[in-house]
């Protein structure tokens, strides 16, 4: 097993991350932290889950977003029938990743199975996969399925790696070893079985009802506060004499404040009680305005640290492509 400083030291300047820090991660099963335990994986709870994602981004940022984006699409085992979920995850090495744009459709065949054909973006670990998550729309002799709505129909599908050809166009000056690419799909048969619908599950867990918003801003900020903690600790390798104590508090007390939020989210649906839209409203907006407040934090300190921090080699000044790359995910961008 690697130490934290040994796995930022591999992972240094990497354009991937390495085969034996996947295999370490497989092996500790990191990348089904969500997947319930009665298939394999290890069924942690929100809390945990979060604490679990924030050290492994102050480890390394790439690493941390590809943790937290392959773990949160192997989340998807809970949509997925429970014969499929356990012949899939019975294998640690299962990963799933994918792209939630909706960049296909879903030709539906005379034998019930579905053809899909398109052209997804950003699929954070796509290399390391072994399963694509995909949107698409579903058609018949090629026009829309409509619903009563006469709104169209869209299903989510999961399909082995070696059914899509990876595109490796990432081009962004952070976030460089997440494997973040494109995948395209021509004429590939799935059943039924292998489609999902996201708020259907099938395993009776609690966990299961948490809103998709709350799921995806706690665990993205984390890897904010992961990064940010990092960058803390560079930055006074550089410069000895900055005062980042309120900085440092800053980030402390929002992890304190998500494991809150977690806590509170978690009693509830424990309870059998609704997340309100107002709840919801309250932690997106917390989570918006922290990562507002770190960024400008972050730049009043990189602008202290000397031409040492714009050397293209140094851990500061990769830490810092690798924040305000990840900052430009939409969770949190700030529309003027």
């Amino acid at each position: 097993m690697f130490t934290p400083k040994e796995i930022r030291m591999k992972m240094h300047g990497a354009f991937e991350v390495p085969q034996l820090i996947i295999d370490q991660i497989h092996e500790e099963r990191l990348l089904q932290i969500w997947v319930p335990k009665v298939y394999g994986g290890l069924g942690l709870r929100l809390n945990q889950g979060l604490k679990l994602l924030f050290d492994w981004s102050k480890i390394d940022g790439s690493l941390g977003w590809m943790l937290t984006l392959c773990s949160g699409a192997n989340f998807f085992s809970r949509n997925l029938k429970p014969n499929i979920a356990k012949e899939l995850f019975s294998n640690p090495k299962t990963c799933f990743g994918g792209s939630g744009m909706i960049g296909g459709t879903a030709e539906k065949q005379t034998d019930g199975t579905f053809l899909i054909n398109g052209l997804w973006h950003f699929a954070t670990g796509a290399p390391h996969l072994s399963h694509f998550t995909l949107n698409a729309r579903l058609t018949e002799n090629g026009n829309p399925l409509l619903d009563e709505s006469g709104n169209e129909l869209i299903r989510s599908f999961v399909i082995s790696k070696n059914q899509a050809e990876i595109i490796p166009n990432w081009k962004s000056m952070g976030m460089k070893a997440t494997g973040t690419y494109s995948f395209k799909v021509e004429n590939i048969k799935v059943t039924e079985d292998y489609s999902f619908i996201y708020d259907e599950f099938f395993t009776g867990d609690a966990i299961d009802k948490i809103p998709f918003r709350i799921f995806a801003d706690l665990t993205l900020l984390v890897n904010y506060l992961g990064m940010a903690s990092h960058f803390s600790e560079e930055a006074i390798k550089i410069r000895p004499y900055l005062d980042l104590k309120f900085f440092n508090e800053k980030i402390n007390k929002a992890m304190v404040k998500v494991i809150e939020f977690a806590d509170e989210v978690e009693g509830l649906l424990n309870e059998s009680k609704a997340i309100t839209p107002e709840k919801q409203s309250e932690i997106h907006d917390y989570s918006s305005d922290l990562v507002d407040n770190l960024s400008h934090q972050i730049l009043q300190i990189y602008i202290q640290l000397g031409i040492k921090a714009s050397h293209i080699d140094s851990a500061v000044y990769q830490v810092f492509c690798d924040y305000f790359t990840a900052t430009q995910h939409s969770n949190f961008r700030r529309e003027f």
